[in-house]
C-alpha cells in the first residue's frame, strides 16, 4: 500500500459553480517548493527500477460533494475519492493532494507547483490551446443559468444582457459569460466570486446578483431548499477531464495512465458508483452518446 500525503485546509467555501474555491492552510513559499519538487519527480519519467513517482494533485475545498471538507475535517468529495481510487491502481504513481483556491489551479499547474488538476474541469477551446487533457471522461455537464424560484423573465443570455450574473473567476461558466460579451454590444455584468464568498444562493434570492451558470448536477448540491430552478435551454455541455501540463512527456505519460484506470473504474462500476454516491446520480457518460 502506497503512502499518501494529504494536504487539507481547515475552511469551507460553498460556491456553486464548477469553479468552486478553496484555501491552503499552507504558505505559499512552503507548497511552491512542495509542489516544485513534486514536479521534478514526475517530470524524471525515465526513472530506472520501477522508483515510484510523486504526483501533486491540486484541487479545493469549496465544491460541495465534489471536494469539500466535512463535519470531520476531512477532505473528501466525488473528484478527492476518485483520484485515490485511480492513485490505488497506479503503483508506479504515488498521489499528494494539496488544496488551493480553484482561481489558482491552473497558474500552479503552469508553474510546477501541480502536476494534475482535479476539480471537475470542463474541456472546452480556450483551455485545450493552453493544457492537456487525458482523453477519458469522468463526468458529463450541461451548463444552465440559475435564477430565483420566483424569476419567470430570464430564459436566455440575451436575457442577462445588462444584468449582474455570479460566476467563478476563471471557470467554464464565466468563459461562456466572456465569449457572449465579446460578441454583443449590451454586455452581461459579469460578478467574479473567487473564494472567500460562501453565499451564493442568498447573493441571488436577495437581488444582490440577478443570476448565475451551474452545471446540471450541482443545483440540489448548493441549494437544498430548492429557492433556486434552471431556466432555458442548455448553454453548453462538455466531457469533464483531468488537466495536466501541455508539451511535457511526463505529463503524457501521466495521462495515459490515467487513462488505463478510468477505463478500469467504469468497467467495474466503480465510477458509477462513486458520482451516484456523492453528486446523486449517474453523471459519467453522455446520454446522449
Amino acid at each position: 500500500m502506497k503512502r499518501k500525503a494529504l494536504v487539507v485546509t481547515a475552511a469551507l467555501s460553498l460556491v456553486l459553480v464548477a469553479a468552486g474555491c478553496g484555501s491552503n492552510n499552507k504558505s505559499d513559499n512552503t507548497q511552491a517548493q512542495n509542489g516544485n519538487k513534486a514536479a521534478a519527480n514526475v517530470s524524471a519519467s525515465s526513472n530506472a527500477g520501477g522508483e515510484v513517482k510523486k504526483v501533486v494533485i491540486g484541487t479545493g475545498t469549496g465544491f460541495p460533494q465534489v471536494c469539500f471538507i466535512d463535519e470531520n475535517g476531512k477532505l473528501t468529495g466525488f473528484d478527492v475519492e476518485l483520484i485515490k481510487e485511480i492513485d490505488n491502481r497506479l503503483p508506479q504513481y504515488e498521489f499528494d493532494i494539496q488544496t488551493m483556491e480553484f482561481s489558482n489551479l491552473l497558474l500552479s499547474l503552469e508553474t510546477n507547483k501541480i502536476d494534475l488538476v482535479a476539480h471537475e474541469m470542463e474541456k472546452n477551446p480556450e483551455r485545450e490551446a493552453k493544457y492537456l487533457f487525458n482523453t477519458e471522461p469522468y463526468a458529463h455537464w450541461r451548463n444552465k443559468i440559475v435564477v430565483p424560484q420566483d424569476n419567470d423573465t430570464i430564459h436566455s443570455l440575451d436575457d442577462l444582457a445588462g444584468k449582474k450574473v455570479l460566476v467563478g473567476a476563471t471557470s467554464a461558466q464565466a468563459q461562456i459569460l466572456e465569449n457572449y460579451n465579446k460578441d454583443h454590444d449590451k454586455k452581461i455584468n459579469i460578478v467574479y466570486q473567487n473564494g472567500a464568498a460562501n453565499d451564493t444562493v442568498s447573493q441571488i434570492t436577495s437581488g444582490r446578483v440577478d443570476a448565475t451558470l451551474a452545471a446540471d448536477f450541482t443545483l440540489s448540491l448548493i441549494d437544498p431548499q430548492a429557492k433556486l430552478k434552471t431556466t432555458g435551454d442548455n448553454l453548453s455541455e462538455a466531457d469533464i477531464l483531468f488537466v495536466l501540463r501541455k508539451g511535457d512527456p511526463a505529463s503524457q505519460e501521466l495521462s495515459d495512465a490515467v487513462d488505463v484506470a478510468l477505463k478500469e473504474l467504469k468497467a467495474d462500476g466503480t465510477l458509477g458508483k462513486l458520482s451516484t454516491e456523492w453528486l446523486g446520480g449517474d453523471f459519467t457518460e453522455d446520454s446522449a452518446k
